[in-house]
């Protein structure tokens, strides 16, 4: 009965925790963001609104002692900075979208990219960035296919970004040749491109998301409606009873 209870409390244990993980590391790192963007910026921000209102108070009267202490206004006011800091990024993207903006922030990330250190950092990071953050990274790829990489009989996961470059369609002698960007797990953001034809790719009914999860999970999660029908007959058995499942099926 012992051994019952510590398997069914190990089974349900486990179940928890992967319902409650993700939540759980979510709310980690956006406080940990928060406390590095307060620590960077927030206070900084929070001493400059302090002094403002400080320089203004004091224009008509004295300053009580929350204005005055920098502890206590930190206390009360401990949202000021971040709050701050949004708004800040805020107008600096309405500024790099402008015309100016974006010829000035050109010259500056010019003058970054001349830095010995800085420059083979820097490209990596905005590379990712712009990933995450551009609102159309969904509209770079078209859709998803499956192509024989890196050798046959090796088949990988691609997303067609377009056409193949018209000096190597015109030498494979097809006129259907596609640039396909094959990523790599669990990082999607770094990958191969390749060109083959089209004859040689296979286009798979399946979103552009589910192929990123695809690949983050490094497989693990299978697009709905791809999984076999012996996994899904498998995943509800035990793993000790896999083995024999399997025998029982091959014969």
């Amino acid at each position: 009965m012992a051994e019952g209870f510590l398997s069914d409390f190990k089974r349900f244990f486990i179940r928890g925790l992967a319902a409650a993980l993700p939540t759980l590391l979510t709310i980690i790192l956006l406080l940990f963001a928060f406390s590095l963007l307060d620590k960077w910026f927030g206070t900084h921000l929070r001493g400059g609104a302090r002094w403002v209102v400080e320089q203004v108070w004091r224009h008509y009267r004295t300053p009580p002692k929350w204005v005055s202490n920098q502890e206590l206004w930190d206390e009360r006011f401990w949202w000021v900075g971040f709050m701050l800091f949004l708004v800040g990024v805020y107008f600096f993207g309405r500024f790099v979208a402008s015309f100016l903006g974006r010829s000035i922030w050109k010259r500056i990330e010019q003058a970054i990219l001349r830095l010995p250190v800085v420059r083979q950092i820097y490209p990596y990071a905005k590379q990712v960035t712009e990933f995450i953050l551009s609102e159309k990274k969904r509209l770079d790829f078209s859709r998803v296919v499956a192509v024989e990489y890196p050798r046959k009989g090796i088949w990988s996961m691609g997303l067609v970004t377009g056409p193949a470059m018209r000096m190597i369609r015109d030498a494979a002698l097809d006129e259907e040749a596609l640039t396909v960007f094959i990523p790599s797990s669990p990082t999607p953001v770094t990958g191969y491109v390749v060109a083959v034809s089209r004859d040689e790719v296979i286009d798979l009914p399946i979103s552009i998301d589910e192929a990123i999860r695809f690949v983050v999970s490094c497989g693990v999660i299978i697009p709905p409606g791809q999984m076999p029908e012996l996994t899904r007959a498998a995943q509800a058995l035990p793993l000790a009873d896999l083995a024999a499942h399997d025998k029982e099926v091959s014969t």
